[in-house]
């Protein structure tokens, strides 16, 4: 499976969702003016994906921003990957945060404590 990389804009964060290592990151900044045209590639990657994944898929998410929109979005793709987990997959998040950060910190809690994925908070410094 091709790996699906979007690079990065002012609005949008960098994708790199790599197949042969079950390593899928998104970074940046996630504002777009359609959210659901952003992240529907996303989606319909990992469901592509989930037909032969690795042992173990390793999500890092690292936003400085995000805005409402793109905030339900995430949370559908962590719910998708629930899905996937419940059906027998190993994926677990990694929840990247700046250690002053406390908008970006309190949505990862929110979504660790909604996700029944193995959900790690990181700070970075």
């Amino acid at each position: 499976m091709e790996e699906l990389v979007i690079e990065k804009t002012v609005k949008t964060p960098y994708v790199n969702f790599d197949a042969q290592s079950g390593i899928l990151k998104i970074i940046g900044r996630s504002i777009p003016e359609n959210p659901e045209e952003f992240y529907s590639k996303l989606f319909a990657w990992v469901n592509g994906y989930f037909k032969n994944p690795q042992n173990e898929t390793l999500v890092n998410v690292q936003l400085e921003y995000i805005n409402s929109g793109s905030s339900k979005f995430i949370l559908d793709l962590f719910q998708l990957f629930q899905e996937y987990s419940s059906k027998g997959h190993q994926c677990k998040i990694n929840w990247y945060y700046e250690e002053d950060d406390e908008a970006v910190l309190e949505l990862g809690k929110h979504y660790q404590n909604i996700v029944d994925v193995p959900f790690k908070l990181v700070e970075i410094y």
